[in-house]
């Protein structure tokens, strides 16, 4: 890594900035940017990562519940394969099939890696790594610590990348790629902390920043997390994007009380609650999901419990805070405490204690299944040199992810891409940075320069609330081609709003984060409520109450592509699955939800 500081080429006009070239720029340092980086040091490669936050603060931490493995520590009978069902089966048959394999028949080796990194899984009374029940597994294949399963990998993964000594840069935001729409080079972006500019020249490029469900009012992120960052930066690269009409709303986010003191409204409630016991009653005391899934209950796919407590809502059987109770008092206390102790601790603190009484709980945005289209051998996107990993990409989860595949995703994934950057690299000459690069370069410092400057009557914030009302009313678990109108009609408006903001802070303040972050939701929100209206059928995630059925002529995928004019979507054939998971798709494996009870 070189790294000098440079002046403007026009003599002032344009800001001074560091100039800092490296072999691959890795942009995300959660569970995905942290397994691509390790396995490019271990190809001989030296990466940079560069993340938003501290090292090792990154939404990974959120995944609470666990990690998905066919490792048959319990039920014997479990295999890739059949995980491969169920992903596929979760995903209603929109997955990429390949994709989907990749990370299955991986995922036994990578969890076993991890647990001797230091993530310290749960064990057996016999010793093996234990596992718990998920919605819409068939067998007991979800490997946790307790309640903080992401906060054990990502620390593994830190801990790995530290031995390794892979450099990082943590507290840098990347605002544009510099592309010429067929290659990468690198990325322009800003220190948080001082507000310099920096300009990153790489061989190759990785987008392991997330995904997007930060731009609904109730969503499972951090506030300033999951804004769109990623597939937004490839998008405006020129690389497509796929499925983002999907949008995974978990059905058990928190309900804010007036005893809260903060704002909790839209924090997870882990699926692990359900996953060991938990159930769902109504307003009036009625175990609901009896009506919706007598079979699979509680633990039946997310889409479809997700829209069964919207349900109860509307007609009227919901709480007067507009949610359902989640209750997992049957269990022993010790229990609760061991299995859940996260949860348990964060409502001790609130006044509620779970082992007497239960919590109450509505849908909130939690992931985004769409992103950036690639081929996931490679993670490369049709901009050359430009890779995808994590919840920035798309095509492993199709219409609605399976409850545990989000952290096996990132490991699997981020060591199959991280292997093929080092191995392509071994056979490639260095290339000379085309004059034009540095000129894309200043060009995005003129204009962040330019923004920190703004002097209007709109504040970022405001137009964050704005967008993201915007999104839940008109882009949420239940949709309607007037509705989605509506929504692309209002995005409009705040779009044409940018023009009159305010940034009340320099280049290190929230505000001017917030105001970057503004343009990557506008970008992906507008595509996703674009996305949804082209869809004319219900799938998965994606409910319309105007085409209420599943129509096999839409088993396609839909990508958007930047065009001349604006957006153009068209769609694209799913492929087929192999002999083995075909074989496994027709033994027709469903979890017994009774097990449990």
């Amino acid at each position: 890594m070189t790294a000098t500081d440079v002046r403007s080429a026009d003599g002032g006009e344009t800001p001074d900035y560091e100039a800092v070239s490296v072999p691959v720029l890795v942009v995300g340092a959660g569970a995905a940017g942290a397994r691509t980086a390790i396995a490019l040091r271990e190809q001989g490669v030296e990466p940079l990562v560069v993340g938003k936050r501290d090292h090792g603060d990154a939404h990974t931490v959120w995944a609470a519940g666990g990690i998905n493995a066919a490792l048959g520590s319990l039920d014997p009978e479990d295999d890739w394969a059949i995980h491969a069902a169920d992903t596929l089966n979760e995903g209603h048959h929109l997955n990429d099939p390949e994709a989907v394999e990749l990370v299955t028949k991986n995922m036994p080796e990578r969890v076993r890696e991890l647990d001797d990194w230091g993530a310290d899984f749960d064990r057996t009374d016999d010793g093996k790594i234990n596992q718990r029940y998920f919605g819409a597994q068939s067998f007991r294949r979800t490997v946790f610590n307790g309640d903080r399963t992401g906060e054990a990998v990502l620390e593994a993964l830190v801990s790995k990348a530290r031995e390794l000594e892979i450099p990082y840069r943590e507290n840098v935001m990347i605002t544009r790629l510099l592309s010429d729409g067929g290659r990468v080079y690198g990325a322009a972006g800003y220190d948080m902390a001082d507000g310099d500019f920096v300009q990153f020249t790489a061989e190759h490029v990785v987008l392991a920043a997330g995904g997007f469900s930060g731009v609904y009012s109730r969503h499972s992120s951090r506030d300033d997390e999951n804004t769109g960052d990623g597939p937004a930066l490839a998008f405006e690269a020129g690389a497509d994007l796929m499925d983002v009409e999907f949008v995974q709303f978990h059905p058990t986010g928190m309900v804010q009380l007036d005893a809260y003191e903060e704002d909790w409204s839209g924090e997870l409630v882990t699926e692990a609650v359900r996953g060991e016991g938990g159930r769902l009653f109504n307003a009036e005391g009625e175990r609901f999901m009896e009506r919706y899934s007598p079979d699979q209950m509680e633990l039946d796919a997310r889409d479809v419990v997700a829209r069964a407590i919207a349900q109860e809502v509307r007609e009227g059987r919901g709480t007067e805070n507009g949610g359902v109770f989640l209750d997992i008092s049957h269990r022993e206390r010790e229990f609760i405490e061991d299995r859940l102790p996260k949860m348990y601790e964060r409502f001790q603190s609130l006044g509620i204690d779970m082992a007497e009484e239960p919590v109450e709980v509505a849908p909130t945005a939690h992931y985004t299944m769409g992103g950036v289209d690639v081929d996931v051998h490679t993670g490369e996107t049709s901009v050359d040199r430009l890779h995808v990993v994590g919840e920035t990409m798309a095509g492993v989860h199709g219409a609605n992810r399976l409850g545990g595949n989000s952290l096996a995703e990132t490991v699997a994934v981020g060591e199959v891409v991280g292997t093929h950057i080092g191995e392509r690299m071994a056979d490639e000459e260095t290339t000379d940075l085309p004059n034009g690069v540095r000129a894309l370069a200043e060009r995005e410092f003129r204009a962040l320069s330019d923004l920190e400057t703004a002097d209007g009557d709109t504040t970022p914030r405001e137009l964050w609330a704005a967008l993201r009302e915007v999104m839940w009313e008109h882009a949420g678990i239940l949709r309607d081609e007037e509705t989605l109108q509506a929504g692309i009609d209002r995005i409009a408006e705040i779009r044409d709003r940018t023009g009159d903001l305010r940034v009340d802070g320099d280049r290190t303040s929230r505000e001017f984060e917030f105001a970057v972050d503004l343009s990557f939701m506008l970008t992906m929100a507008e595509t996703t409520l674009r996305a949804a209206k082209y869809r004319t059928e219900s799938r998965g995630a994606h409910f319309r109450e105007d085409h209420p059925d599943t129509d096999d002529d839409w088993r396609v995928n839909v990508l958007a592509s930047r065009g001349d004019t604006g957006y153009d979507l068209f769609t694209r054939g799913v492929g087929a699955p192999s002999e083995a998971v075909r074989e496994a798709l027709d033994e027709g494996h469903e979890l017994d939800y009774h097990h449990l009870e």
